[in-house]
């Protein structure tokens, strides 16, 4: 699994950090996504697949 996460599109939301924190952070800068984890481990595989479903700008995918 690898995310890809569009800052371009992304709104600042924050509902990627409140469902997998391990894997998302926000910018101080302007709240958009950083990614902490890319390639994130298996334990964490269900809560990104979560955080994907739940953005609202639609700005994270898995590949």
């Amino acid at each position: 699994m690898r995310i890809k996460a569009d800052t371009e599109v992304c709104i600042g939301a924050g509902m990627c950090v409140l469902t997998a924190a391990k894997v998302f952070d926000q910018s101080e800068d302007d709240g958009t996504v950083v990614v902490l984890e890319p390639e994130p481990p298996v334990d964490q595989e269900a809560a990104v697949r979560r955080a994907v479903q739940v953005c609202p700008s639609g700005a994270l995918s898995i590949s």
